[in-house]
């Protein structure tokens, strides 16, 4: 249908001079559509979201103003003003977002946000997940480190070579020596520690550890104990050597090292030796600073120039130069060689002690630098391990915390050459008690 008249209007060649005047166009009524049926929202109170038929705000379809009809569109027109135009735009649906409020903040009184909602966390397998990393994590540290450490070994004694060994005990025995070794230290290093400049390198203390299920034992071997030396067959050069009478022990060490020694306190004792570790000076001193000195209780002060010791009597932490002189002194003494083994016992007790901790174990900044420390100078038997290591430590550690016993090899008098004899019935008493797995009632004399 045309609208527009036929002699021409407005803008279509009329030929008035004058324009005609504007004209209302007949309203042209849309058929009313039937809306779609929407689910209620729950708790709408706000703008354009009250339930259908309930007709505050905005009315019922069918029941508002039509379009055009009584009311010209306003673009500033809200429904609290009244019913109106309708679209359906404020139904609450917002396009690609929520549904609800047109704001669509969801922050109204008793919003309730349609569609699927994202699940709860489970926290109990965030948990878990994280403990399993977690082990794994630690795990992987620990065998690292233990690689790590277990290469800084050096595994270098070979018992194999020993001759003629006593037969297997119930304890794993370990034969622990302290050389006057000053491999790789400096003058001043040597100056600093008192260790002198001697060349080569001799025992300044030995003892067995005798790790039982009956308990620990820690067996000073006084360096001047007059004993055999067996005949043995030379590390180094393949020979066999023949039997030496009467000789001190330390002697063993300093004729064919550490093999020679082994065998030695292996046929004096018939108690074979399960592990060998050996430190020098050096090693000693920094294990020690390594763990930021050891705690001790000196009972009675002394003091040695030889040594450089000069102690108080009281609880002090020795540094490592300190603990070096602690463990050396011999002079200051009556009974040089003896109280010397008991200083040396009581010591290794307490640095043991303080080294097999969790707070030393389980703490890299102070495990990597005490394995560094000591690893590096530690000498060790070829089968050996970390763990073996590891088990001498606590072994050693239960003795000073009441659980084991220490003791000096029993001594039935003087020697010649100052040296000292062992009672031979309760050494053979203890060596049984210690092969039988059994609790050690032997004492020593001395």
């Amino acid at each position: 249908m045309n609208d527009w008249p036929e002699d021409g209007g407005y803008g279509r060649g009329n030929a008035n001079s004058q324009p005609e005047g504007a004209r209302r166009m007949p309203h042209v009524q849309r058929p009313q559509q039937r809306p779609q049926q929407q689910p209620p929202q729950y708790g709408d109170q706000g703008y354009g979201r009250q339930q259908y038929g309930q007709g505050q705000g905005r009315q019922q379809y069918g029941q508002g103003q039509q379009y055009g009809q009584d009311q010209s569109y306003n673009p500033n027109f809200t429904q609290a003003q009244g019913s109106g135009y309708d679209s359906g735009y404020n139904t609450g649906q917002v396009y690609g977002g929520q549904q609800g409020g047109g704001h669509g903040g969801g922050s109204e009184p008793g919003y309730a946000p349609q569609g699927p909602r994202r699940p709860a966390p489970d926290w109990r397998k965030r948990a878990k997940i994280g403990s399993i990393v977690l082990v794994v994590g630690v795990l992987a540290w620990g065998i690292g480190t233990y690689a790590w450490a277990s290469s800084q070994m050096r595994n270098e004694v070979d018992l194999s070579k020993v001759i003629e060994r006593p037969s297997e005990g119930d304890c794993t025995t370990y034969l622990i020596v302290g050389s006057d070794s000053r491999e790789g230290m400096s003058s001043e290093e040597k100056k600093k520690l008192h260790t002198g400049s001697a060349a080569g390198k001799r025992t300044d203390s030995m003892m067995i550890l005798a790790a039982c299920s009956s308990g620990n034992t820690m067996i000073s071997l006084p360096r001047d104990s007059w004993v055999t030396i067996p005949s043995f067959v030379g590390s180094e050069s393949g020979k066999q050597y023949p039997a030496r009478g009467g000789s001190k022990l330390n002697a063993a060490y300093a004729m064919d090292g550490p093999e020679l020694l082994v065998r030695t306190v292996e046929f004096n004792t018939g108690l074979r030796i399960d592990h060998y570790a050996e430190i020098g000076f050096a090693g000693f001193a920094n294990i020690v600073d390594s763990l930021g000195g050891v705690e001790l209780n000196i009972e009675k002060g002394f003091k040695d120039k030889n040594s450089g010791a000069n102690f108080e009597a009281g609880t002090q932490t020795l540094n490592g130069e300190q603990a070096l002189a602690f463990v050396r002194t011999r002079y200051a003494f009556a009974e040089s060689d003896l109280q010397r083994t008991k200083n040396q016992q009581k010591f290794l007790s307490a640095l043991a002690n303080q080294a097999a901790t969790p707070g030393t174990i389980l703490n890299p900044f102070t495990l990597y630098p005490v394995l560094g420390a000591g690893l590096d100078t530690l000498i060790v038997d070829k089968d050996m391990s970390l763990y073996d290591l590891g088990q001498m430590f606590f072994a050693m550690k239960s003795v000073q915390g009441g659980d084991g016993k220490s003791m000096n090899m029993p001594i039935a008098g003087s020697a010649p050459q100052g040296s000292l004899s062992w009672d031979m019935p309760k050494v053979k008493q203890l060596v049984e008690q210690i092969r039988n797995d059994e609790k050690v009632t032997v004492e020593s004399n001395r």
